[in-house]
């Protein structure tokens, strides 16, 4: 018997642990992951691991010892396989049995899988885990390597691939990289600096078919292009893990459905990170989203509530991205479907772009600017309607 359980040794999951930690200091946890290494960050595996500014050593998350200690058992490259909730109990694929006070399913999200012919041949990477960035990154330098996808992930690999020497072809099924984040113009520029640093861009336009030839894949997109690599990463976003929580009966909606605490439609059953959907209380609706800080919030307010706090979760998480030097940080609902303003110190390179909905700021994107997510929060909660007039300098670079 556990006083808690935790499925799921992401960020999410041991981010909860630490909220448990802070309101109950010798509660039993159990932390199920399926890896085999000690929970990590994700965002390095495409971002800093591949600029140089961390080793695979600074990605851990914690030191063996801290779970080792303190009534932390971590039970790695172990699946949970079912979920009892009358029983309180879970069921692994090692067939242990375990007793929980309360769980929390931290289980993230799948890598979208192309239904295409070939599409699980060797050397098709569905890019999401520390091993797929050590076998990405054993011999970039001189292959061609196709990635396919133009939103967060497939931008990301993309420069850092071409960064260490890789011939870099992009394909995606819109006319410009990032399109459901970037107003037009700034989408439109950042493709041109991926064109001129010699990526190739294949929009509006999907693979068909990949075939093994002569020790490399040969790539037939829909729009007849013949292609040959040496190797294809994949990156057209995750679906969230629910399938626990559908066999257990929980209430789902584009991931599990949560309350303002983070609990499940069944009593003592919670959920946090990619795969929850909740009450995003400073925009009004709800939302499941699938990024690091996220994670790290909702994950350490999901341990606290499980521990007893009640406290209703009203973070604005943030996410960041570097795109050779443009870098980005974002707060909010930053969908180019609502109306955008940019307030631009250097068009395209420098400034804010602000979201809106009904005269109101819903997001916030801050381009090569930092320290100001603050200030960019701020302006969301404050829930008032605004002018072009009012956005000239409301965030201060």
């Amino acid at each position: 018997m556990f006083d808690y359980v935790i499925v799921g040794g992401g960020r999410a999951g041991v981010s909860a642990v630490e909220g448990i930690r802070e309101l109950d200091p010798s509660g039993s946890i159990l932390l199920v992951g399926a890896e085999s290494h000690l929970p990590y960050d994700r965002p390095p595996l495409s971002k800093q691991l591949w600029s140089g500014k961390k080793e695979i050593a600074d990605i851990f998350i914690h030191e063996r010892g801290f779970f080792d200690h303190d009534g932390v058992e971590l039970a790695s490259v172990e699946h949970v396989t079912e979920i009892q909730p009358g029983k309180k109990t879970i069921v692994t694929d090692r067939g242990r049995r375990d007793r929980y006070g309360k769980l929390l399913l931290a289980t993230g999200g799948t890598p979208r899988r192309l239904q295409i012919p070939g599409a699980e041949l060797e050397g098709v990477l569905y890019f999401r885990t520390l091993d797929d960035y050590i076998e990405l990154s054993r011999a970039p330098k001189g292959k061609s390597i196709i990635v396919v996808g133009g939103g967060f992930i497939g931008s990301e690999i993309a420069a850092a691939l071409s960064t260490h020497g890789a011939h870099v072809t992009m394909v995606f099924p819109g006319r410009r990289m990032l399109a459901r984040v970037f107003p037009e113009s700034l989408a439109d520029a950042i493709q041109e600096q991926y064109e001129q640093r010699g990526i190739r861009i294949l929009s509006e336009d999907v693979p068909a078919s990949f075939t093994p030839r002569d020790g490399r894949l040969a790539v037939e997109t829909r729009r007849g292009e013949r292609l040959a690599c040496d190797s294809i990463v994949v990156g057209v976003g995750i679906e969230p893990e629910i399938g626990l929580a559908s066999s257990a009966g929980l209430a789902l909606e584009n991931g599990i459905e949560l309350n303002e605490l983070l609990e499940s439609s069944a009593p003592g059953i919670f959920a946090a990170g990619d795969n929850a959907n909740f009450p995003y209380r400073a925009l009004g609706k709800r939302m499941r989203v699938e990024h690091w800080d996220n994670a790290v919030s909702q994950g350490k307010a999901a341990g606290r509530n499980m521990a007893g706090a009640g406290e209703p979760f009203d973070y604005l998480p943030y996410f960041f991205s570097d795109l050779f030097e443009f870098g980005y940080e974002a707060v909010g609902d930053v969908s180019s479907s609502l109306t955008t303003y940019a307030d631009w110190q250097e068009e395209n390179e420098t400034g804010v772009v602000y979201y809106l909905e009904g005269g109101r700021v819903r997001g916030v994107l801050l381009c090569n600017i930092w320290g100001k997510l603050d200030e960019a929060r701020a302006l969301i909660r404050s829930g008032v309607r605004v002018s072009e007039r009012d956005l000239l300098g409301a965030v201060h670079a």
